[in-house]
């Protein structure tokens, strides 16, 4: 059974920093891509970065420069690294990856920056 659980959400001042973890089982975790994605209240669910099987990265434009996605396939976990945060990076933000054309999704954690 694939699992996503998120972690390392909360409350931060703007041009603080957090670091959100998603621990993964039920995967061969090495072989596949992870992605951050978010959602703001009353809004779409948005990208936000990808790391690759080889450690290539995609970041939203909004984020560049400020956040970073890296991953430990030793302990089958994804980071996402926030700097420099906004009071727009307010949002629920989900782990997520694809396995043979099925979504999996963690539950979330809520950011929130205070401005």
């Amino acid at each position: 059974q694939v699992q996503l659980v998120e972690s390392g959400g909360g409350l931060v001042q703007a041009g603080g920093s957090l670091r959100l973890s998603c621990a993964a089982s039920g995967i061969i975790f090495s072989l596949r891509s992870l992605e951050w994605s978010r959602q703001a209240p009353g809004k779409q669910r948005e990208l936000v970065a990808t790391i690759t099987p080889g450690g290539s990265t995609n970041y939203a434009d909004s984020v560049k420069g400020r956040f970073t996605i890296s991953r430990d396939n030793a302990k089958n976990t994804v980071y996402l690294q926030m700097n420099s945060l906004k009071p727009e990076d307010t949002a629920v933000y989900f782990c997520h990856t694809q396995i043979f054309g099925r979504d999996y999704w963690g539950q979330g954690t809520q950011v929130t920056v205070s401005s």
